[in-house]
């Protein structure tokens, strides 16, 4: 499979999951996905809260999820996030497929103390992304704060997804919690079937 980041390796394939790898000089990287899961989470990429961040997702859009990564963490974490969230975003466009019979949209708002956060998201093909968390430090744990966005904007790249996601609050931890929370909720609803619907939801007949 060719994807904006290149050659991504099909390991494995079934309904509504699968497992795919990526290999550079900079990042070697493993995900497997179902979609009907249960939200059984696997995440080891090096960098503890982008683990705890990526499990959050998993975990509440009821997705099994497994992670492994292995990057040039001596350089930065820029990488290693990067090309995560790039090949967790081509696995679900993989286990969609022509994304017939899905709800397409989901959305979700979270809050975690003091903090909100609102992901609204369109598996339209269209790759898009607005992000505003106005998070107030640099770091959380061993994470840049700064590359949050640039994750969620590589996933929606290469998910074919068009993400809306903003929040607020006053806590660095509480906000990016938040906002995963709500990232998995709302891809939960939009990765659904619509029992109603037969080919996918536009009225153009595809999406993309």
């Amino acid at each position: 499979m060719t994807t904006p980041l290149g050659a991504i390796e099909v390991v494995d394939r079934g309904p509504r999951r699968v497992r795919v790898r990526r290999a550079t000089r900079e990042t070697q990287v493993e995900v497997e996905l179902a979609l009907d899961g249960s939200g059984l989470v696997s995440v080891a990429t090096g960098i503890g809260f982008y683990d705890h961040l990526l499990s959050s997702l998993g975990h509440h859009g009821l997705f099994d999820l497994s992670v492994t990564a292995h990057g040039d963490l001596e350089v930065d974490e820029h990488h290693t996030v990067e090309d995560v969230a790039l090949v967790l975003g081509a696995a679900f466009a993989e286990a969609l497929g022509d994304k017939a019979g899905l709800n397409r949209f989901g959305d979700s708002a979270v809050p975690m103390d003091e903090a909100l956060a609102t992901s609204v998201i369109d598996l339209s093909g269209r790759p898009y992304a607005v992000i505003d968390l106005p998070f107030r430090g640099e770091r959380a744990g061993a994470l840049p704060l700064q590359l949050i966005p640039h994750a969620l904007e590589s996933f929606a790249r290469t998910s074919g997804a068009t993400l809306n996601l903003r929040g607020s609050g006053r806590n660095d931890h509480h906000l990016a919690e938040a906002a995963f929370k709500a990232l998995g909720r709302a891809l939960r609803v939009a990765c659904e079937p619509d029992p109603r619907r037969t080919g996918v939801a536009s009225t153009k007949g595809a999406l993309g």
